[in-house]
């Protein structure tokens, strides 16, 4: 789990990779929950939750800018 403390002093482009990573990770954890291979079915709630977590951080930093 990502914690605000660190997402808060990473830069929109550390947080942009950061979220095309979770995608990807968000993905396959899909494609394994289909296919009935996931074990740890938590994982997939952890990491939606660290995706809106990233996009609200990205969000916020745009509109300080603008």
């Amino acid at each position: 789990m990502m914690k605000a403390e660190d997402l808060r002093t990473k830069t929109p482009d550390q947080l942009k990779a950061d979220l095309v990573s979770l995608k990807k990770e968000a993905f396959n954890l899909r494609f394994q929950q289909a296919n009935g291979q996931l074990e740890n079915t938590a994982r997939v709630r952890t990491v939606r939750r660290d995706i809106a977590r990233v996009q609200t951080f990205l969000n916020q930093k745009a509109s300080a800018q603008g």
